[in-house]
């Protein structure tokens, strides 16, 4: 995803603290939303959430039944946007998910052709199991990603906004399935990993989704206000030692900037791509968490969810056992201590 700078600035301080508390206040009503379907899941929605209001796309990873494909549904009511589901298989082609055109004839008989918007022309896309599908079709998704429109028959389309997609994939199950690519893979703001709930999260689950009284999420924003909390966060101060920390973390990453950890252990880093996206989504966690401006914890707290799928480990690393949530720990450590 290209994050590009934000170009009004013009607020001043009393203007800004007012349009932040606003949208706080509309935030605080999204998890009051999301939270009467969703349980135990408070990492998860924190950081989906903040991919939407930094503007991105999310990879959801997680093993079936840990209620992904309700997240989304429950997101899309909550903020008011037209949300849409594609169920990837290997044989879906491209023009099942953008569109195709067809012939139409009118009272005349002048034959003409008309295009058909396919799914992906949604505020809020969910691909589940991206990764079943094949190459082609995978790439299909990648140019409504990154470019927010698609072409067919040399004719550009312009998808709606906002444009978000939240994509799942199960880590467990990998035959026939095809591997996103590293470029498919920096596209996404985060990589949000779907873990178990605990022990009474579980418990209410079984109570409060078993019976006849389902809850249900309420429409709290609509897509207007929601660009508008988009705009807010570009637009959020930062201060200079947040950006130091950004680039410290995400500059020792790299193999070759001289940081062991990433010597020993890295085979390639994230780009800038991955400090753009840590600058906006740190913003996003403040607002999330009813502050002003971020701070160093938010860069902490956010590290892994961004960098991990933007680098990957070498043969040594793989044979010792490790992970890269492994190598990002230790980078945040020595970022820490600096």
């Amino acid at each position: 995803m290209t994050i590009h700078a934000p170009q009004d600035t013009t607020l001043d301080a009393g203007e800004m603290v007012a349009l932040a508390e606003a949208a706080l206040a509309d935030i605080a009503r999204v998890k009051g939303s999301v939270g009467r379907v969703i349980f135990g899941q408070e990492s998860v929605v924190e950081q989906t959430v903040i991919a939407i209001l930094a503007g991105g796309h999310a990879l959801l990873v997680g093993v079936p039944g840990l209620a992904k494909t309700k997240l989304v549904e429950t997101l899309g009511v909550s903020l008011g946007l037209d949300a849409r589901r594609i169920q990837f298989t290997p044989d879906l082609m491209p023009s099942d998910i953008v569109g195709s055109e067809v012939m139409d004839q009118d009272e005349t008989g002048r034959r003409s052709f008309r295009f058909i918007k396919g799914p992906v022309f949604a505020q809020l896309l969910m691909a589940d199991e991206i990764n079943r599908a094949s190459p082609r079709t995978q790439s299909a998704l990648l140019q409504s990603m990154q470019e927010y429109h698609v072409t067919v028959a040399g004719e550009r389309h312009d998808l709606p906004a906002p444009f978000h997609v939240l994509a799942t994939q199960n880590p467990l199950e990998q035959e026939g399935t095809y591997p996103l690519p590293e470029a498919q893979l920096d596209r996404f703001l985060m990589q949000v990993d779907v873990l178990y709930p605990d022990l009474e999260a579980e418990r209410r689950i079984l109570l409060e989704t078993t019976g006849s009284n389902e809850q249900k999420a309420v429409p709290v924003l609509t897509a207007a206000r929601l660009r508008e909390i988009q705009s807010l966060v570009r637009r959020m101060p930062v201060a200079p030692s947040v950006v130091e920390a950004i680039l410290t973390l995400v500059r020792s990453a790299r193999p070759g900037n001289g940081h062991k950890e990433a010597d020993a252990h890295i085979a390639w880093g994230p780009g800038p791509r991955a400090s753009q996206s840590l600058m906006t989504c740190v913003r996003a966690r403040a607002l999330y968490e009813g502050r002003l401006a971020p701070s160093i914890d938010d860069v902490m707290a956010l590290a892994e969810p961004i960098l991990q799928h933007r680098m990957a480990l070498n043969f040594a690393a793989r044979a010792e056992g490790m992970s890269v949530r492994d190598v990002i720990a230790a980078l945040k450590r020595d970022a820490v201590r600096s």
